[in-house]
């Protein structure tokens, strides 16, 4: 009696992620993401001990930024294993890309919508001839938050920018576009 022997052979592909581009994309997102969870950290323990109310913007990207740097660890892990697939990579950059697209546009409401805008009270100086140390500490902590406002904004400008563009480098990659 003869026996038939079946064998499978798998090949698993490897994908060609461009280093340099890569390695520039995970540097920026780490500066990004740590900058805006700071900044919105921060602008929460101020707005804590102020005791007003945290606009929901602060927690939001506070989240946003968290789960770009959890993003970002993943990605390392599978990048160590030689596992980085372009579908987890497209998949993950779209969800955050559309988080940190909403967080963009409401604090560029917050920053320069209409009525009430933290940009309207960025540059108020004390209205008085005499400036005492008190309106100087005050003028001071305004400026200081109008900064931090400021490059919360420009963070998100860049993150945002930075996963359209994770977009498309794992679209090429997966195409096997790189030369």
């Amino acid at each position: 009696m003869a026996t038939t022997e079946i064998v499978t052979v798998s090949r698993r592909r490897k994908y060609q992620w461009p280093e340099a581009q890569l390695n520039f994309w995970l540097f920026i997102m780490i500066v990004a993401s740590s900058v805006i969870l700071g900044i919105f950290s921060y602008l929460t323990s101020v707005q804590n001990s102020l005791r007003l109310g945290v606009p929901w913007i602060l927690s939001f990207m506070i989240t946003a930024s968290a789960l770009m740097i959890i993003f970002i660890i993943i990605m390392l892990g599978l990048i160590s294993q030689q596992q980085l697939l372009p579908g987890v990579v497209v998949l993950g950059s779209f969800i955050l890309f559309v988080l940190w697209l909403t967080g963009l546009i409401q604090t560029s409401i917050t920053l320069y919508g209409p009525s009430g805008a933290v940009n309207s009270y960025c540059g108020s100086r004390p209205n008085t001839q005499i400036i005492n140390s008190q309106q100087t500490a005050v003028w001071l902590a305004n400026s200081s938050l109008c900064a931090d406002w400021r490059a919360a904004f420009a963070f998100e400008i860049v993150g945002t920018i930075f996963l359209l563009w994770m977009m498309v480098m794992a679209y090429q990659v997966n195409r096997d576009d790189f030369e």
